[in-house]
């Protein structure tokens, strides 16, 4: 998880973040959690919408989870873990959209970060907004784990 992109979190604030989404699923036994974040820019992120999602433009963040959860699972897939650490999937992070949308929403940057962040990790975790239930309990979970971190309430 390395950065050096103007405008891009450091490293050790995508970690925090991540982490802090993860602390209440950490995987069974001593083992930890494992994923990727890959910057993007738009036009990766564009091709990585259309190629897994269908929609022909770039996107703020894109999970890929290491192995599918059955419905209604939240959690760390058990097949992607040893005993030293659960893989948890892939996030791709597209920095323009990013910055964009917190100019637009009046946001600081770095709130918009760590947003993007935990919304990304709970997508791995098994965690959707597909309809008004699942969207309502994720959102709860969002806005808490962003007030431990001391962000406020993004949707508010």
């Amino acid at each position: 998880m390395a950065s050096s992109r103007r405008g891009v979190p450091h490293a050790r604030s995508l970690n925090r973040w991540a982490q802090a989404a993860c602390a209440h699923h950490a995987p069974r036994g001593e083992g930890e959690l494992a994923l990727t974040i890959r910057i993007v820019g738009a036009a990766e992120s564009r091709r990585l919408n259309r190629t897994w999602r269908s929609k022909d433009k770039p996107t703020n963040v894109l999970s890929f989870p290491a192995a599918p959860l059955a419905p209604g699972d939240k959690g760390v897939p058990s097949r992607f873990s040893t005993n030293r650490f659960s893989e948890l999937g892939d996030l791709a992070i597209c920095a323009p959209v990013v910055a964009r949308e917190a100019r637009e929403q009046a946001k600081p940057a770095q709130a918009h970060w760590a947003h993007m962040v935990v919304h990304g990790v709970l997508h791995l975790l098994g965690f959707d907004h597909e309809n008004d239930r699942d969207a309502s309990v994720m959102e709860a979970r969002e806005v808490k784990i962003l007030a431990q971190l001391g962000y406020d309430n993004p949707y508010a």
